[in-house]
């Protein structure tokens, strides 16, 4: 059975399933026909969901505490359990500030999540169209209640010294360095 969803979070309508869906997962690459050497990024409920699966030290800690929930994706270290789980040595995670999407990783613990959209194309945000291309292809759609920012999320690396921005979104490296 199907698991994927598609529910709407504070930047952008997401696709995702849970961390030990691998069929699922490999569902999205092909619904997306995005490259498997694209990660997909890990959204969790909370800190606390953040710290079962990767390894937060003091510095990753001060900045998620500081930007998330929000669009800020931060990659960490995965914990050992994660790497074994996933095949990642290092995840992008992140908390999204919609109130469903944070009941959704409470229900159903952390999920890979990407944009719905082909790979390259721009990110879908328009429930109708959505719900007209993907209703055969994932387990259930959640209708927007809120307005999304459009914004993609900022992504760091947190894995090493110095801090690395891979994209920069409403977050400014400038601004995380300064925490």
């Amino acid at each position: 059975m199907n698991k994927l969803i598609i529910f709407p979070t504070d930047t952008v309508y997401g696709l995702g399933t849970t961390l030990d869906d691998k069929e699922g997962i490999d569902l999205i690459y092909n619904i997306k026909k995005r490259p498997k050497s694209k990660p997909l990024a890990i959204l969790c409920a909370d800190l606390e969901q953040i710290e079962e699966i990767a390894i937060v030290d003091a510095r990753a800690k001060r900045i998620i505490n500081k930007y998330m929930p929000g669009p800020l994706t931060v990659i960490l270290n995965a914990k050992e359990k994660t790497a074994k789980l996933t095949g990642l040595k290092t995840i992008g995670v992140r908390i999204p500030n919609l109130d469903l999407a944070i009941n959704i990783l409470k229900e159903n613990g952390p999920m890979f999540v990407t944009s719905v959209n082909e790979s390259g194309q721009t990110s879908l945000d328009d429930y109708a169209i959505i719900n007209q291309l993907y209703k055969d292809k994932v387990a259930k759609i959640y209708p927007k209640i809120n307005v999304s920012s459009h914004l993609p999320s900022s992504v760091v690396d947190l894995t090493k010294y110095d801090i690395i921005m891979l994209r920069e979104g409403a977050i400014s490296l400038e601004e995380i360095k300064n925490v």
